[in-house]
């Protein structure tokens, strides 16, 4: 048995803060102070995602505000020129949104950050309408879990599964989130498959196996 991963609805902020297509640039920005993000989604209708608004699209006006570009560079740069001149967010934001489903791993929301290089990832349901808010720090929360909770669910999901007959041998300690697995087990064959799946349970930071198989030292 796998340990149960987390997903963006466990970890995700629910409470979203998003403007309409036809907000105000001010509007915007003064969203965006209030709460402290750097960027908030566009919904239209019963809350079905649009577009992002980010700090980066509305910077395009302060960058142009005094600065005069020759042909070619705004040839090159026409999506920024473009914005640097509206002022509402269905002209500013960025659209398709880059979003993700609310039963994704947190590593696939990681890998679409990373590919992306976004910081915020609306969580949309299928019909697109928002769920929520996922963001860098959010999924970093599983590593504030408890050494007591990992080192419960290393010992539940892990080693009484996997050693039924042994697992009361075993010591499951955990430090900082690092897994120390010590103990005498019968199936040598498994001690590689119980290192790899306790540091598959979200929240562990690394896993030192000191497991031996029973009659050999």
């Amino acid at each position: 048995m796998t340990p149960q991963p987390f997903t963006v609805a466990d970890i995700m902020t629910t409470k979203v803060v998003a403007v309409l297509p036809g907000a105000e640039f001010k509007e915007i920005v003064a969203a965006m102070e209030r709460w402290k993000v750097t960027a908030v989604p566009v919904v239209e209708g019963e809350g079905r995602v649009v577009g992002v608004v980010s700090e980066a699209d509305l910077l395009h006006k302060e960058e142009f505000h005094d600065h005069r570009l020759g042909i070619v560079e705004q040839m090159r740069r026409l999506d920024a020129t473009a914005k640097a001149g509206f002022h509402r967010a269905e002209d500013l934001m960025t659209s398709p949104a880059v979003t993700v489903d609310p039963k994704a791993s947190l590593p696939q929301a990681a890998r679409l950050m990373a590919a992306h290089r976004v910081k915020r990832l609306p969580v949309v349901d299928a019909d697109g309408t928002i769920q929520g808010i996922v963001s860098r720090s959010d999924l970093l929360k599983v590593f504030l879990r408890p050494d007591d909770d990992l080192a419960a669910e290393v010992r539940r999901d892990v080693i009484e599964h996997l050693f039924p007959l042994s697992h009361h041998q075993v010591d499951v300690r955990v430090d900082a989130g690092v897994v120390t697995l010590a103990g005498e087990v019968r199936d040598s064959a498994l001690i590689p498959l119980a290192a790899r799946l306790a540091r598959a349970v979200e929240g562990v930071v690394d896993v030192r196996c000191e497991l031996t198989a029973q009659g050999r030292t």
